[in-house]
């Protein structure tokens, strides 16, 4: 009886250690991840220049009839964009608005304008707008007064440039649509260059400008169906940059173009 005494004191000593040990290592863990969570907080706040990493953007909050934006939330961008674009599923009324502020300071340009297809509303930005995380804030008004609101954040970092073939102090610059991609992705170009793209695929494309399936950024920058042999053309005159994508394939044949 004592020897089996002795041997169940030292299984539940056994197990209680076990116990402890798991404790130990779960709090741990959880120290660690408090820790993690708050330095990539703390990173995303501070960050106003360099390489900007895709855990420094926040979740997006998104208001009643949201259908899409562009720049898209968490796009990193090599150059400013011509504008901020909200897209909606319901007509946007007089009273809605758009913010684009960076560490506290405004960049949004001029007033907010709506479409005169009122499913979209857009502001412009300070070309001159540094790098860093801009956070986007936004007030859709409809007809009966009634207002929501949402966020969304992009990053502009112009480092990326270095990914971009340069094409500059070019009177006109051709981009092949074939294998089902644009064979200049990323392209930067002059202000007045001409982009002409052709279909060498024996497939149908087209050339629109973000986001899927409004086509609203840079509403000039959209083409009808290409077959093969076809082609369709731009010219660049402003500054920024320009994201777009082939609808058929939107999934994954897209480019952009960044004009200085």
């Amino acid at each position: 009886m004592i020897i089996y005494i002795r041997n169940m004191n030292k299984g539940i000593l056994i197990v209680v250690g076990v116990i402890f040990l798991v404790i130990v290592g779960v709090v741990g863990w959880q120290t660690l991840g408090q820790k993690d969570q708050v330095g990539t907080k703390n990173s995303s706040q501070n960050s106003t220049s360099g390489t900007i990493t895709n855990n420094q953007f926040q979740n997006p909050k998104k208001s009643a009839h949201y259908e899409s934006n562009t720049p898209a939330h968490g796009a990193t961008l090599a150059g400013v964009p011509i504008n901020v674009v909200i897209d909606f599923n319901f007509d946007v009324a007089k009273g809605s608005s758009i913010s684009i502020a960076n560490n506290g300071k405004e960049y949004g340009v001029g007033e907010t304008l709506i479409d005169s297809n009122p499913l979209a509303m857009r502001r412009n930005i300070d070309p001159n707008a540094p790098d860093g995380v801009y956070k986007v804030s936004y007030k859709a008004c409809w007809a009966d007064g009634s207002c929501h609101d949402g966020d969304f954040q992009f990053a502009i970092d112009r480092s990326r440039t270095s990914e971009f073939v340069d094409m500059r102090n070019k009177i006109e610059v051709t981009i092949n649509l074939k294998n089902t991609a644009f064979d200049l992705q990323n392209l930067r170009i002059s202000k007045g260059t001409k982009v002409t793209w052709v279909n060498e695929d024996d497939t149908v494309h087209t050339v629109n400008t973000d986001s899927h399936p409004a086509h609203t950024y840079f509403i000039n920058q959209n083409s009808r169906n290409l077959n093969k042999g076809d082609t369709y053309s731009v010219t660049f005159e402003n500054a920024g940059i320009y994201p777009y994508h082939c609808t058929p394939h939107a999934g994954f044949m897209t480019g952009s173009i960044l004009v200085e």
